[in-house]
């Protein structure tokens, strides 16, 4: 859901209800259709936040009446739990199954596990878990292949199915174009994203073309409240490929289709040492007299990160809200 106010307000108050759990950020988008929230607490809070805001969802979200750009499998599309600090990734993806079995035995809704949680390798990408979305969810279930891995082979209209796993820290970043061309958007994704794209010849016989980065995914959309087109990027791993080598791999290929890059937006919270890596590359590494707000300032106005909305580090950058939220604490202490 990323129209109804009230919607999204009620799932961020569910979020917030719970003890132990601190609501860093909650982001909608209109031609998305979808809401981005992130939050952060301890293992057993956080897993209950969770459940709290998909029973929310489940309440108020109707997927028979939902349409967006995004790909989506259900109300509550994928809930990845992170590891910050004093937790490992074990521990998360134990959560991610505590989450899972709850949502499925409570809810009635089917969850799939992925990533570090998965149990088969086919499980492990999102992409291949989510594809056929909520439209082929009916079939998928009937497919062994595709039995849940929490709750019956049910369908369920209304909330469709839900994805949980265990990730490293996932940068959602979106690149914008000087063009309204869906198709120029999505010949960039094609070409950049790591899994590429198949081709036929004449005969009819494929061909893998894989793409020019790692850990990447990426498609193109529509983004009609700013008419334009936008790569949208998924870096599943940022010090493999960091956002600012991505927006470089767009602007080289729209130059080639005749446009260029007009600038982009982090969907969510993004990890301090992405930005640094992007204003050091613009700046010049090694350069001397430099502080970290302007290394910070840098990258956010190469990669153009205020285009469509003012870019806040204190609201963006993850450790900077984890930091804010602890001195804001200590005072209360005091």
């Amino acid at each position: 859901e990323g129209r109804d106010e009230q919607i999204i307000a009620a799932i961020a108050a569910s979020i917030r209800q719970v003890p132990g759990v601190t609501l860093l950020s909650v982001e909608p988008d209109k031609d998305y259709n979808r809401c981005v929230v992130t939050f952060v607490g301890d293992p057993e809070a956080v897993t209950e936040a969770a459940f709290c805001s998909t029973k929310t969802a489940s309440e108020l979200i109707d997927m028979r009446n939902h349409k967006g750009e995004h790909p989506r499998m259900g109300a509550t599309d994928v809930v990845p739990f992170v590891p910050i600090s004093g937790v490992s990734m074990e521990d998360c993806a134990r959560l991610a199954n505590d989450f899972g079995k709850r949502v499925a035995e409570e809810l009635r809704i089917p969850v799939y596990l992925y990533e570090e949680a998965a149990r088969t390798p086919e499980r492990r990408n999102l992409a291949n878990v989510r594809k056929g979305e909520y439209e082929g969810l009916p079939e998928k279930l009937k497919d062994p292949a595709w039995k849940p891995d929490y709750g019956s082979a049910l369908f369920n209209d209304k909330s469709g199915a839900t994805i949980t796993g265990a990730r490293v820290f996932l940068v959602a970043y979106n690149v914008n174009l000087k063009t309204d061309s869906k198709d120029i958007a999505h010949t960039i994704a094609l070409t950049i994203r790591e899994s590429g794209r198949t081709t036929k010849d004449a005969a009819g016989n494929s061909t893998k073309i894989p793409g020019t980065l790692k850990s990447v995914k990426a498609m193109g959309v529509l983004l009609e409240r700013a008419h334009i087109a936008q790569v949208s990027i998924n870096l599943t791993n940022f010090v493999v490929t960091p956002p600012h080598v991505a927006f470089e791999e767009v602007k080289k290929y729209a130059h080639q289709l005749g446009t260029d890059v007009a600038g982009s937006e982090i969907v969510g919270l993004i990890p301090k040492e992405a930005l640094l890596m992007a204003g050091n590359f613009y700046l010049g590494i090694g350069k001397s007299g430099t502080d970290e707000a302007q290394v910070i300032q840098t990258a956010i106005e190469r990669l153009g990160l205020s285009q469509l909305d003012t870019f806040e580090p204190t609201k963006k950058i993850i450790e900077y809200m984890i930091s804010t939220l602890h001195n804001t604490r200590q005072g209360i202490k005091e």
